[in-house]
């Protein structure tokens, strides 16, 4: 069975934002929720690098491991998928993630936060798929209706693939050898043949 995954080609990305735009409209997330974002590290210095995070549904989920409820459980796809009926707003995922992928609507202790959400793949929840209850919850379920995330279709660079992890890791591959690796090997330089200042 394939196992889905995200990859965001960071020599690609030009932090336009239109993954997170996507994921927030196809499933109405409440205000103050992120599940997808962008991040620059070395905003406006030589070498700035963006990469689109969301959950990157681990193989050994660090926010399952320490869920007094399990309240996150696997699909056969390789996603971690979370029931919100189950979960308790105690926040231990959101503490345990290194991504920063779990979040909660509201800034309060043990159970004030309310229900954890986070980036479902696209996959919605644990409810019948395409029912109301689970676009209530979870938003759009795309996976169901055979489509890819959003967030990656809607990339203009295609930057963020997301998908059967080996046909991904073969694109990145195929990527990389047309490019070459390391500093300066795709960007500015190349598309424009232009020197910049080192």
């Amino acid at each position: 069975m394939a196992r889905m995954k995200f990859l965001c080609d960071s020599d690609r990305c030009i932090e336009c934002n239109a993954c997170v735009t996507a994921c927030k409209n196809e499933h109405e997330v409440p205000w103050g929720i992120n599940r997808r974002r962008v991040v620059t590290i070395g905003d406006g210095k030589p070498g700035e690098r963006s990469i689109s995070m969301a959950c990157m549904h681990c193989t050994d989920a660090p926010c399952a491991a320490v869920c007094p409820v399990a309240c996150f459980y696997g699909t056969e796809d390789g996603l971690v998928l979370h029931d919100k009926d189950l979960c308790i707003g105690c926040g231990y995922c959101f503490y345990a993630c290194p991504f920063g992928a779990p979040q909660y609507p509201r800034v309060g202790n043990f159970g004030g936060r309310g229900k954890m959400d986070k980036c479902t793949y696209c996959a919605g929840g644990p409810q019948q798929d395409n029912s109301a209850v689970e676009y209530m919850q979870y938003g759009s379920n795309r996976i169901a209706e055979g489509k890819l995330p959003l967030c990656a279709e809607m990339c203009s660079t295609k930057a963020l693939l997301a998908g059967d992890g080996e046909i991904i890791a073969s694109i990145y591959k195929e990527r990389v050898q047309q490019r070459g690796y390391g500093s300066g090997a795709w960007g500015w330089r190349t598309a424009y043949r232009e020197e910049l200042p080192a």
